[in-house]
């Protein structure tokens, strides 16, 4: 990593805690400890960032495999990301409650995968190969859970009653 590298961990905390929530299904003590281990692996070079991808993706997929290597060791086959992946920034401009409360509803219609995918790509701001790669699947089997997440959503927003008011 460059010399600011350290700093550039410091700019991605608050979505790197973010992503370890929605990795850790909400569980806050485990996103922290999933986050501190992050940062030990890191810091001790145990979790090499070798420039192949952005930071911000290569933290990430960090963060998703350390949540479910956790998981393992608390004696969970497999991580279910969670169902309200909910932690915006508190200077990001927010939509009215009913707005959140709504989005939250159709987020959570979703599949695992397709929830990943649009949180990934709309609120983390990676790019489609970035997203491909932090959750460990092909680009085609991203682009199928991207489609059909963005139409899912499109389909539940369209059934709300309130949804000319968005």
């Amino acid at each position: 990593m460059g010399q600011d590298w350290k700093g550039q961990l410091k700019e991605l905390h608050e979505e790197s805690y973010s992503w370890s929530l929605f990795c850790c299904n909400n569980d806050e003590e485990m996103a922290k400890d999933t986050l501190q281990t992050v940062y030990l692996k890191v810091y001790g070079g145990k979790a090499r960032f070798l420039q192949k991808s952005t930071l911000k993706s290569w933290l990430f997929t960090v963060i998703r495999n350390t949540a479910m290597d956790l998981f393992r060791k608390n004696g969970r086959n497999h991580v279910e990301l969670n169902e309200s992946h909910n932690q915006i920034p508190d200077d990001t401009p927010r939509a009215s409650a009913e707005t959140t409360v709504l989005f939250m509803e159709i987020l959570n219609g979703l599949s695992v995968q397709q929830r990943a995918v649009l949180t990934l790509a709309f609120y983390h701001d990676l790019t489609l190969d970035e997203v491909a790669e932090t959750l460990g699947i092909s680009k085609g089997s991203f682009r199928t859970h991207y489609e059909r997440g963005k139409e899912n959503f499109r389909k539940y927003l369209a059934g709300h009653k309130d949804h000319e008011l968005l």
